[in-house]
């Protein structure tokens, strides 16, 4: 069977073609064409001869992620359907406004929790996906952003489907592919890790000395309610998330962004407001309070615009910096919480 090359180092590569009797050069060559130039086949690698493109064919493959389905929203907003290797699919959203494009990307095909206001958490996680995957999905985004909005991508987030936490080690090596100067060269400042609240893996992530940002699903303050919405969280209290936060800023000194949804009946009274306000105070942090968008279960409702706006007015009077984000790509089911594969079954 042959070896993906994009599971191999540069190092590895190199002495593959040292092992073959040509110089080293050439490994770096190919290296360069897989990352920074992004070609999936051997017979675009125009600076090697036949031979070498033909003894690559015979020992390697590239597998690489095709878009099997665009979507376009009336906000310009941009949604892939991913075809991976092996027939899997995951999504992927190109998110523009006035002077920015955000490429939000996938870490798993499903999703490991079981978030009860999320439709890829509906899904079964099926596998985790390959740094070169997660490359691809950064890579065919701002292609897209070149094309359609003549700019360059300038922001990363990973707000996918699945937890990328849960999927460690490949969203770390990921993260270096898209940051290096041997790869597409943006900078880890631009880049989001989201997560649902993995305080072990919060802390192994701060110790990583990468420069990304953090980002946390939190949507309640209070630990029943939290419970009730997120039930995996069950495992992990407010007060070790907390706990692995302060521990990420003492190491980082970035502050955590907070994504907080309001829904009507679950978390929309002043005690929940306080609740939030309180945990705020004990960590460096800003509020995103997030539109929701629905995937059809009537437990889950927006709150009133009142209560929104009394959120963001109680927390800014105890010097908490909160924003209202608008959800963009919702008549595509790009919107965050809604990828969840429709056309796509994953049985």
């Amino acid at each position: 069977m042959k070896i993906d090359i994009r599971s191999l180092s540069e190092n590895q590569i190199i002495e593959f073609f040292e092992q073959k009797g040509f110089d080293s050069y050439r490994g770096k060559q190919v290296y360069e064409w897989i990352w920074k130039k992004s070609t999936y086949s051997f017979d675009e690698m125009t600076n090697l001869s036949k031979d070498l493109r033909l003894m690559l064919d015979s020992n390697f493959v590239i597998n690489h992620i095709e878009v099997d389905k665009i979507q376009k929203s009336s906000d310009g907003t941009i949604k892939n359907a991913v075809k991976l290797f092996d027939d899997y699919t995951v999504e992927s959203v190109l998110i523009p406004t006035d002077d920015r494009t955000t490429a939000c990307v996938s870490s798993q095909v499903g999703c490991s929790l079981d978030c009860k206001f999320c439709a890829t958490s509906k899904l079964k996680r099926m596998r985790n996906l390959n740094p070169d995957e997660i490359y691809d999905q950064v890579v065919t985004i701002n292609n897209q952003s070149l094309k359609y909005f003549k700019r360059s991508l300038s922001n990363i987030v990973f707000m996918g489907m699945g937890e990328p936490l849960m999927n460690y080690n490949n969203l770390i090596e990921s993260i270096e592919k898209i940051s290096s100067d041997k790869g597409l060269n943006i900078s880890q400042k631009r880049i989001v890790v989201s997560t649902s609240g993995i305080p072990k893996m919060i802390k192994k992530l701060a110790d990583e000395n990468l420069k990304v940002n953090l980002a946390l699903s939190l949507h309640s303050a209070i630990e029943e309610t939290r419970n009730s919405i997120m039930p995996f969280s069950a495992k992990f209290s407010l007060e070790d998330i907390k706990e692995s936060l302060l521990y990420w800023y003492s190491k980082t000194k970035r502050r955590i962004t907070f994504e907080y949804i309001v829904w009507k009946g679950i978390n929309d009274s002043v005690d929940d407001i306080n609740a939030l306000v309180n945990y705020c105070k004990y960590i460096p942090s800003k509020v995103n309070l997030i539109e929701y968008n629905s995937i059809g279960d009537e437990t889950f409702k927006s709150a009133s615009q009142s209560m929104i706006n009394l959120y963001k007015d109680l927390l800014e009077k105890n010097k908490i910096t909160v924003t209202v984000r608008r959800s963009r790509g919702k008549d595509i089911d790009a919107a965050c919480g809604q990828l969840a594969n429709k056309e796509v079954s994953l049985n």
